[in-house]
């Protein structure tokens, strides 16, 4: 089991759970972050940082995987991020949506450490 990151994260993109990571394997995308499933060693002690609840285990995926897959993939690109840095400033007009994937998701990387 791994954890990921879900479409809760996308427009919040708090970053919590990158300070409590010890293995480093968050990866951060223009408007969220993304979990290195093969990096992850399934600590779970990121879960409870996120205020949006937007990290889960990956047997709490869609039934087709595409979280896991979308979090291995960017993983792959994205730069690496070990601290924690501001949220975007309009996070909380976004925290309660649903449906985020479809209409703010981006492909390009984020700044990283």
């Amino acid at each position: 089991m791994t954890y990921i990151v879900v479409d809760a994260c996308i427009r919040c993109k708090y970053m919590d759970c990158v300070e409590v990571c010890p293995v480093d394997c968050f990866y951060e995308g223009e408007n969220m972050l993304v979990i290195h499933p093969e990096e992850c060693i399934d600590c779970g002690v990121c879960e409870p940082e996120c205020p949006v609840e937007a990290i889960k285990p990956d047997t709490e995926d869609d039934p087709d995987g595409k979280w896991l897959k979308l979090n291995s993939d960017y993983s792959k690109t994205w730069p690496n991020i070990t601290r924690m840095k501001e949220p975007p400033a309009d996070r909380e007009q976004f925290a309660q949506e649903t449906g985020k994937l479809e209409k703010y998701f981006s492909t390009n990387p984020g700044a990283g450490d």
